[in-house]
């Protein structure tokens, strides 16, 4: 069994499915689901699970546990920011603990650069299926445990 994710800030669950992005939403990159931020100011963004970062960009970062690599996408198409609106806490190579501070971005920011700031969140390169904790459509808080990923039989 592979470990629970954690919400890596809070906002409201939604199927991946409906991610306006076929590359995640037709699950290219790997199952899981996504999560859109609450309005207001700037988000703080945790690891969602305890591990080495991968990968870091303003936009995206991925944390691997040597099971399974995780990937968080902060907004659709937010890699044409440039970083504008994001701040790294984590370089590539770092070991996280689950909860560490990654990024905080300003998906105000996001949004006024006419861009989508839904966020998902996928297991790479996984064939295994999302086994979501918590229902999907609800309001998590960040930390929260949201899903794990179950091995196909």
């Amino acid at each position: 069994m592979t470990p629970a994710l954690k919400a890596p800030f809070a906002g409201t669950l939604i199927p991946l499915e409906e991610v306006a992005d076929p590359v995640f939403s037709q699950g290219l990159v790997g199952p899981g689901f996504a999560l859109k931020p609450r309005d207001g100011e700037d988000v703080d963004v945790f690891s969602p699970i305890a591990g080495k970062v991968a990968k870091i960009h303003p936009h995206a970062f991925v944390v691997s546990d040597g099971m399974i690599n995780v990937l968080v996408h902060l907004g659709l198409d937010t890699v044409t920011l440039k970083g504008e609106g994001f701040t790294l806490f984590a370089e590539q190579g770092d070991s996280v603990d689950a909860g560490q501070l990654l990024i905080r971005w300003s998906p105000r920011a996001v949004r006024a650069a006419g861009m989508d700031t839904t966020c998902p969140i996928v297991f790479l390169d996984s064939t295994g299926n999302v086994e979501t904790l918590i229902d999907l459509q609800t309001d998590v808080e960040a930390g929260d445990v949201v899903a794990r990923l179950s091995p196909t039989n």
